[in-house]
């Protein structure tokens, strides 16, 4: 009966880095996210510009764009939060990093300030990907919320087990 109890659990959960509206990845009008060629995760329409990290762990990589922010967790889960879509060419306007490689973080860590406004003036879209980089290489399963909006630093957005 206890057994279970001090059982270590496998699951992972990742909390939504941002505050908006779930989509799934293959719903992203990107075919390199739709298409998971950069791993397996899901989408938010963002409704603010406050990034949060959705994992403990530690920041393995921040562009020098400063359109996206790389994480790995502690069990070596790499997750990659890619703000916007063509948002590369901003050249670092409208994001501005609050971490750099290296840090440690933990669920609820301010990573980015993203002006959300510029970004839709001046991208393709904000639909912000967050994708398990690394999911080719481990034989998990991955589940979406089934919620539609969703609170930084707070909702499950992905259960990996």
């Amino acid at each position: 009966m206890f057994k279970k109890l001090f059982q270590k659990s496998d699951e992972i959960e990742i909390i939504a880095p941002m505050s908006g509206e779930i989509v799934l990845l293959e719903k992203v009008p990107d075919p390199v996210f739709a298409e998971k060629m950069m791993g397996e995760g899901v989408a938010i329409i963002p409704s603010e510009g406050n990034v949060v990290a959705p994992i403990n762990g530690k920041v393995i990589q921040v562009p020098d764009s400063k359109h996206a922010i790389g994480l790995e967790a502690e069990d070596g889960t790499e997750v990659l939060i890619h703000v916007g879509l063509e948002t590369v060419g901003l050249k670092g306007q409208g994001f501005s990093p609050k971490v750099k490689p290296g840090d440690r973080v933990t669920i609820g860590t301010s990573l980015l300030e993203v002006d959300l406004s510029y970004i839709s003036e001046y991208a393709a879209n904000t639909i912000t990907p967050i994708v398990i980089t690394n999911s080719n290489t481990k034989d998990k399963t991955y589940k979406t919320t089934t919620e539609t909006n969703v609170t930084a630093g707070e909702t499950v957005i992905l259960s990996i087990s």
